[in-house]
């Protein structure tokens, strides 16, 4: 694995780097505003690596300078735009096609992001799809982002996910959109390999293209 630092406009973000051998395309996620890299399902997915899938996790220049809560929305997005630029531009870019994700807020930031970037689908973890208890609230709008750019979008989602069900989340998106349902809450704390699973069945689903 190599760490690579970058510069945003908000601070240093580090990238997570483990390359696969014979690469079929990369996979780039984020944390949620709660947590870190370490999140077992984020752990759980290094996996894909014996995929062939080039891996990177990334951590937020919010993180980094080790502040305990996320800016708001529009910092989280200036930041993460010339994250992936550095990623996949020059002599070390990413194979291709690009996913890029990330759980919960991670998830929102590649959601509304994808087109700018020029990424080929997107992967949300635990997509918020309202604050728990407040499911009027809700932040689909982000998700379809994606849907009406034609992009793939895969959600896994936990069974008991205060901030939205997978039931929720596919009553809010259409058919158009992959929901895998997850043990657990919205952490998957205790059931990483569902994600593992799910993830693998949306990635063997993909057009060639993305």
């Amino acid at each position: 694995m190599s760490v690579k630092e970058i510069e945003t406009p908000v601070g240093l973000a580090r990238a997570h780097v483990q390359r696969a051998r014979e690469p079929r395309g990369s996979i780039v996620l984020s944390h949620g505003a709660g947590g870190g890299i370490e999140a077992k399902d984020l752990q759980a997915l290094t996996a894909l690596v014996d995929d062939g899938w080039t891996y990177v996790l990334v951590e937020q220049p919010w993180r980094v300078a080790g502040k305990k809560l996320a800016p708001r929305p529009p910092v989280l997005d200036q930041a993460w735009l010339p994250i992936v630029a550095a990623l996949t531009s020059g002599r070390w870019a990413l194979p291709r096609p690009l996913i890029q994700g990330g759980r919960s807020a991670g998830a929102r930031v590649a959601c509304r992001t994808a087109t700018e970037v020029g990424a080929d689908a997107v992967l949300a973890l635990s997509f918020p799809l309202h604050p728990p208890g407040k499911p009027e609230k809700s932040r689909a709008f982000e998700a379809q982002l994606v849907l009406d750019a034609g992009l793939p979008l895969g959600v896994v989602q936990g069974e008991r996910d205060p901030f939205g069900t997978p039931d929720d989340v596919r009553a809010a998106l259409g058919a158009q959109a992959q929901v895998f349902a997850a043990r657990g809450d919205h952490s998957f704390s205790r059931h990483p390999d569902d994600v593992l699973a799910a993830v693998r069945d949306w990635l063997g689903g993909l057009p060639a293209h993305a």
